[in-house]
């Protein structure tokens, strides 16, 4: 293998082997270092909601998976080329192997950068979230819920002292609690904390049902009464440069991204963590095909995921 082979090592052409070989070491060293993050702490402390938060985030996320499985989980990642960041949740439903997670994390540590974040309440608040979701505790329903919460930070609390981040979420809601999330967490996100989907779409076949914001580009010259452009669509190349043409097209394609540019942080601040775009003409075709894919460019260039949809073209 190549990149096995000592860069020291003599060859035939006098060393330019190893020279060659120098490009795909230093792309190597720019991949992005594996990150585990272990949640965990007590029930209805909003473990749940963070490891939303963490998906949302682009963190591969595992939930309940089993203490034993921790060490071997945290090899594969150092070994896969395509997951890097990853969480998942440990708990009290583990039952007694819980009693082995601050020994197996050392090992882990070992192995991959890990942090652990801790969730907890206090026992009024975790009470009144249980009676309103009439949830039964993991522990069981032999003993009282309040009971049952003692039981459960006995069982944590060696755990708790070997956590990384703490965090008391009797006075968050949960888009506060997301939110928190979000901004610790995001600096190891290369993109902002939410995904864009810019659709396209026709009138004649309805408004998109999961549409969050719609607008009509309807006002726009039609390709659709130009020949040459009919059997095409807005993605054509000659279709596009034609729809930009007019002055209008270019001022509303800065002004909804400029809009939408503004709004995106308030949407993350209130816990959305997807939001969908609707552009619509009359067959979805051209017009709304073009204005979703260059609205959709520069707001992957302002730093958000975006992802493209054309939900009728073509037909």
């Amino acid at each position: 293998m190549a990149g096995r082979n000592s860069p020291g090592r003599p060859s035939a052409d006098g060393g330019r082997r190893s020279l060659a070989k120098k490009p795909a070491t230093l792309t190597r060293e720019k991949k992005r270092s594996p990150e585990l993050v272990i949640i965990t702490g007590m029930s209805g402390s909003g473990k749940a909601s963070v490891l939303k938060a963490f998906e949302d985030l682009g963190y591969y996320c595992v939930d309940n998976l089993p203490v034993l499985l921790i060490t071997r989980f945290a090899e594969l990642i150092v070994q896969s080329n395509e997951i890097r960041r990853t969480a998942l949740v440990v708990d009290v439903r583990e039952g007694s192997k819980l009693e082995r997670f601050p020994e197996i994390l050392k090992s882990v540590r070992r192995i991959v950068p890990t942090r652990v974040v801790y969730l907890e309440a206090s026992d009024a608040v975790l009470l009144r979230r249980f009676s309103e979701t009439r949830r039964p505790h993991p522990l069981g329903t032999d003993a009282p819920v309040k009971a049952a919460l003692k039981a459960e930070r006995r069982h944590l609390s060696r755990i708790r002292k070997v956590a990384d981040l703490v965090i008391d979420t009797s006075k968050f809601n949960v888009h506060e609690l997301r939110a928190l999330i979000t901004e610790r967490f995001r600096e190891q996100s290369r993109q902002r904390g939410i995904l864009v989907a810019c659709v396209s779409f026709g009138f004649r076949q309805g408004v998109p049902e999961d549409a969050d914001l719609v607008f009509d580009v309807r006002f726009l010259p039609n390709p659709h009464f130009v020949r040459e452009f009919r059997p095409l669509t807005g993605r054509h190349p000659r279709v596009a440069k034609y729809i930009r043409s007019f002055p209008q097209t270019q001022e509303f394609i800065q002004r909804i991204s400029d809009l939408l540019v503004y709004l995106l942080p308030h949407y993350i601040h209130e816990g959305k963590s997807y939001l969908t775009i609707g552009f619509g003409c009359t067959g979805g075709q051209h017009r709304s095909v073009m204005i979703a894919e260059d609205v959709g460019k520069k707001l992957r260039k302002a730093g958000y995921r975006v992802k493209i949809v054309h939900r009728d073209s073509p037909r």
